[in-house]
This record gives C-alpha cells, structure tokens and sequence, in this order.
C-alpha cells in the first residue's frame, strides 16, 4: 500500500508533498514530501503548486535527499528571497503520473471512503467508511468513522494486514471486509 495522499485536491491530481521551507541563499527550498519513498518522489516529473487552489506548474532542475525529506531547486529562482513566496505551497502531481501497482496493492486515496464490513456469527455488520489512515512504522491503520447504516457511533482504528485482519478488499463494490469483532478496537 501506498501512502501517497489527496488531501483537498481533484480526483485527477494528487497531493505528494510540501515545501516547508528555504535551504541556503541560492533559491532551494525543503520539501516533506508525502510519498512512501524520498526516491519515489523524485520520480514523479509533471509536477504543479497549488496556490490559493489554482494550479501551478513548476519545474525542480535539482531534487536531492537531505535530512529526513529534500532540497530542490526551482527553475529561475535563484536567490532565498523569491523561495520564500513557495513556501507553504502543496507539490501535486497528475493522477495519470502514478506507477501501476501489483495486484492487491492500492493507494491510500483508493480506500478513503470504502465501507467496512466484518462478520458477526453469520452476518454482515457495517463497521462504518475508512475516513483516512496513519502510518505507524508497524503497519498501516485504517481510522473507520460511523457512517449511515453502521452499527454504532463509534471510531474504530483497524490494522491494515491484507490476509489477516484485511481479508477482502474490493474497489468495485467499494468495500472492505475485515476480521474483526465489534466490540475490538
């Protein structure tokens, strides 16, 4: 699973990091970027700021790793004081620029919204949708909120283990089925 994210943007863009910030005097700016992998980022390329919500495109002439995110150079800017208006500014990509994963793999935009189902003797219980999820080094979380039809009001935080507690996962039907009893959290 990828934990590439969309917050706040169309569904044919995506949010894959931020620049947070200027480096040195010659125009370079920090990004965090959202990725799983720094290197992942900076296979992107088609890359556009969101400012204010209208769409940027920028051109990165020199990404590298430094610390725990990147320094990048953008193209014509060339000293700290024109960086600083960049800073704050989301880094969006198309869609259409993500790589194919292998099959059981999906993008943590793909299961925002997916209902939660699990089973209680012989029934169907609806948990409730994923609202969004939380790397945790171990593994990855799904945060499930009530939605109509849920069985209670309740938050539930859910380990994201395709083949345990993640048991069926279908985009088509827009669900998830879990192993997992209503009373666990």
């Amino acid at each position: 699973m990828s934990g590439t994210d969309n917050s706040g943007m169309s569904n044919d863009t995506l949010v894959v990091g931020k620049i947070t910030g200027c480096y040195g005097l010659k125009g370079w700016v920090k990004i965090y970027p959202y990725t799983e992998s720094r290197k992942g980022f900076m296979e992107f390329g088609d890359w556009q700021l969101n400012r204010r919500g209208v769409l940027e495109v920028v051109e990165f002439d020199g990404v590298r790793p430094q610390g725990k995110g990147l320094v990048a150079h953008i193209r014509g800017v060339d000293d700290r004081t024109l960086a600083e208006h960049y800073r704050g500014l989301e880094i969006v990509v198309p869609v259409s620029a993500l790589p194919a994963l292998p099959v059981g793999d999906y993008y943590w935009r793909d299961l925002k919204g997916l209902q939660v189902w699990c089973s209680e003797g012989a029934q169907k219980v609806l948990l409730g949708t994923v609202d969004y999820l939380i790397e945790t080094g171990a593994n990855d979380v799904l945060v499930v909120k009530a939605s109509a039809g849920s069985i209670d009001e309740r938050e539930r935080l859910i380990p994201y283990l395709p083949g345990d507690t993640v048991t069926r996962v279908d985009l088509e039907e827009a669900l998830i089925e879990v192993d997992w009893f209503v009373d666990e959290d």
